[in-house]
């Protein structure tokens, strides 16, 4: 069973920030729950904010950043396109998923718990992206049946292509989760 916070609920957004401000929020309805309350109560009442700091901490930790994620991205840049599909079909494999190299405008087909999705992993060295491969994706995932697109990129989408890719749902994997999967 595949649990997914509401875009918009007060837990999917503290996951999405800084993992300190869950610790604030945390803090708050503990004081303001201890006015009202004994504090055995309060400190229930601010746990939920307690263990969503810690899982964004991990998340956070896990991310690279700043000066190790450009060393990273550069790193990937360097590879040929063979020693780049390699460290992707790992990175998946790790995360579970059956990993099947494709022709055509998508590169890989992965299938997880029955679910097939479609990466287009080729043109990430390219510093703007258009709107025709995203196209292309869409038009090879109706194709073959599959639920998801994913576009792996490290460059920049055009705003045509931005608006495309948030229209059709596709996944976008920029440089940090690029990094995070490859595992360096």
């Amino acid at each position: 069973m595949d649990l997914k916070l509401p875009e918009n609920s007060l837990f999917a957004i503290l996951m999405r920030s800084r993992w300190w401000v869950s610790v604030l929020v945390a803090l708050g309805v503990f004081a303001v729950a201890r006015l009202i309350l004994p504090e055995a109560y309060a400190l229930f009442a601010a746990s939920p904010f307690v263990v969503i700091s810690a899982m964004a901490a991990w998340k956070q930790f896990r991310v690279p950043s700043g000066a190790r994620l450009e060393a990273a991205i550069v790193r990937l840049r360097e590879m040929a396109w063979d020693e780049f599909a390699r460290v992707l079909e790992a990175g998946y494999r790790r995360e579970g998923y059956a990993v099947k190299r494709v022709e055509g405008a998508a590169d890989f087909e992965l299938e997880k718990a029955g679910r097939v999705a479609l990466v287009a992993a080729r043109r990430w060295k390219a510093t703007s992206t258009g709107v025709e491969p995203l196209k292309e994706l869409v038009a090879a995932a109706r194709e073959r049946g599959a639920a998801e697109c994913i576009y792996v990129l490290a460059g920049e989408m055009s705003a045509n292509a931005q608006k495309f890719a948030e229209e059709k749902k596709i996944k976008q994997m920029r440089s940090p989760d690029l990094v995070k999967l490859a595992g360096k």
